[in-house]
């Protein structure tokens, strides 16, 4: 009689939910579009083989402590502009657009969550400069024009560049390659880089496109795998195959021993 081994259950994944209503009066197209791609996000996590749990927030902003505690990794994805208090920049930009504070108050419990339990994190465009802003840095509220295009213009989805991945880095090894194209939709970027991560990307014009975890086992700083990119490798532009590798990379990351937990 023949015995098969029992499948190991999917490795939980938490992402935290877009907050901002796309029908609202007068409610940013940009927001429809995060609404829109964050459904492909979470179809990547599960086609990376993992379960995604959609983190929604409590009370006091924060997602329940018992979702976050069973999840072994995060996905924070793109979304409308952090608030600038966070980080000493003008409130009153012009060029800024939903900036929602529910939305900074969950995704800032999220990472926050990940970076002091040691927990894999990916940061998406938004993901990321959050990610940096919590670390003390800062971002540039609105780009200036340069010879590359880094927010789409004429009803465009999306602009296609290339980014320069730097040697050894983690966001090199998980694409085996020093350049690939990406999508990219954005008006912000990374200015001061915060404390424990260093810049492994950027595009032909300088502009920040990827930074990591750079602190040792000994730093107040050290912790699992963390990564945030600027583009959107959920885009199914410019190539399909570039969509899965980062959460492959994520997953590669879990801990066997600590996949138990709950499900969305």
């Amino acid at each position: 009689m023949s015995t098969t081994e029992p499948t190991a259950p999917a490795p939980l994944i938490g992402i935290p939910v877009r907050l901002s209503d796309a029908d609202a009066p007068g409610a940013d197209q940009r927001v429809l579009e995060a609404n829109r791609v964050f459904d492909d996000v979470v179809a990547l996590i599960r086609a990376a083989g993992a379960e995604p749990v959609l983190l929604r927030p409590s009370s006091d902003g924060s997602p329940p402590d018992e979702r976050l505690a069973g999840c072994r990794g995060f996905v924070v994805p793109g979304g409308g502009d952090v608030d600038p208090a966070l980080y000493g920049a003008d409130p009153r930009h012009p060029a800024l657009y939903d900036v929602n504070p529910a939305q900074d108050r969950l995704d800032t419990a999220v990472i926050r969550y990940a970076l002091e339990n040691r927990l894999p994190l990916l940061g998406i465009c938004r993901g990321m400069q959050l990610l940096n802003v919590l670390r003390g840095g800062t971002l540039h509220l609105d780009l200036p024009r340069t010879s590359v295009a880094h927010d789409p213009k004429n009803g465009e989805e999306w602009t296609v560049h290339e980014v320069a991945l730097s040697a050894g880095s983690a966001v090199a090894r998980v694409f085996g390659r020093d350049r690939i194209p990406v999508s990219s939709g954005h008006h912000q970027a990374v200015d001061r880089v915060g404390d424990g991560l260093r810049v492994s990307a950027r595009a032909d014009d300088g502009c920040v496109e990827a930074v990591e975890s750079s602190a040792g086992p000994e730093s107040p700083h050290a912790g699992a795998w963390t990564l945030g990119v600027q583009w959107h490798p959920e885009a199914s532009v410019p190539s399909p195959e570039l969509r899965l590798p980062l959460f492959r990379a994520l997953l590669e990351q879990v801990r066997p021993e600590t996949q138990a937990g709950v499900r969305s």
